[in-house]
């Protein structure tokens, strides 16, 4: 079935939040990106971090990590290298870490507000390391070129120490690649697609093929019953380094599926557990522009800004 682009951004205007009413102006009419990024700020607080569940799944007022992760894929995905909100953002990952730069899953403080089952401290460092790692590596190139402020270089030049301790915490985990698999395998790419050392990610990458199923797909330990992720989860965009492990059949078996999960009210449902009705509201918002923006970037629609994705 085509993808019925007008019911989606009618589902999206109706069910989701501003940021992501933006975000689908953008895509789907080239709209500026100063919006997204004033949409964006009201989810900072003073420390640089984000919370007030950016990400739907922990809803306290305070920063956490996965809220910033959230936040930064934004920032990159507009191309607002520039933005005061990359330094802030970066510092505070940098502050947050764990000695040997490993970044923790939730901070202990998130246990006072609602959030999904999952979201609870861990030991150590998580597999969000990967992907800060990985999206901080880019963007705090540009931030740097921009950086004019005493403040802001000093964030910068903290924020760029601990990467390069994050960066080591990565390969050493990687070292095991038996030892990964469901959401660690997916924010492993997500480094090793961006990562600075082309040579060493591809070899990586190759490592990690065992854990790939026939069809493309992992399963989540923990999910709900038949949870798993797709190729397209693990590898969305094309041009990535990570589609070395998938066949043009997978990935566009998993385009077909994608196009398929429009549901009759216009958007997408996610597969993970939906716990309360804002989280599902909320993520179903954000999910259903992801679709859009896979979806174009596949050119299985036309969008005139194809360069712009959501996180």
């Amino acid at each position: 079935m085509p993808v019925d682009i007008a019911s989606a951004e009618q589902f999206v205007l109706a069910n989701g939040r501003l940021l992501e009413r933006h975000i689908l102006a953008r895509l789907l009419h080239g709209a500026a990106a100063a919006p997204v990024l004033d949409a964006l700020r009201a989810y900072r607080n003073a420390d640089g971090g984000f919370g007030h569940a950016l990400e739907p799944d922990v809803r306290t007022p305070g920063s956490e990590p996965t809220a910033t992760l959230q936040a930064i894929e934004v920032l990159a995905a507009v191309g607002a290298q520039a933005d005061p909100m990359v330094a802030g953002a970066a510092a505070w990952v940098a502050a947050t870490a764990l000695p040997d730069g490993g970044v923790p899953f939730v901070l202990p403080g998130a246990a006072a507000h609602p959030h999904a089952p999952w979201m609870v401290p861990g030991e150590g460092g998580s597999q969000l390391t990967f992907a800060f790692a990985g999206a901080l590596g880019q963007l705090l190139s540009g931030a740097e070129a921009h950086a004019g402020a005493d403040a802001t270089r000093a964030r910068l030049a903290r924020a760029t120490e601990w990467l390069e301790r994050a960066t080591e915490w990565c390969w050493a985990v990687l070292a095991d690649p038996e030892s990964l698999g469901g959401y660690v395998l997916k924010f492993a790419l997500d480094f090793l697609d961006r990562a600075p050392d082309a040579e060493r990610a591809g070899r990586s990458i190759e490592a990690l093929r065992p854990h790939i199923g026939a069809d493309g797909s992992i399963p989540v330990p923990g999910g709900i019953e038949g949870e798993r992720l797709t190729a397209l989860d693990l590898s969305p965009r094309p041009g990535l380094r990570s589609r070395a492990l998938f066949s043009d059949e997978q990935i566009g078996a998993g385009l077909d599926q994608l196009e398929d999960g429009q549901r009759t009210d216009g958007g997408w449902m996610f597969s993970w557990l939906g716990w309360s009705p804002a989280q599902t509201v909320e993520w179903r918002g954000i999910v259903t522009v992801r679709a859009l923006a896979t979806l174009s970037a596949h050119d299985r629609i036309l969008c005139p800004a194809l360069s712009t994705t959501h996180p």
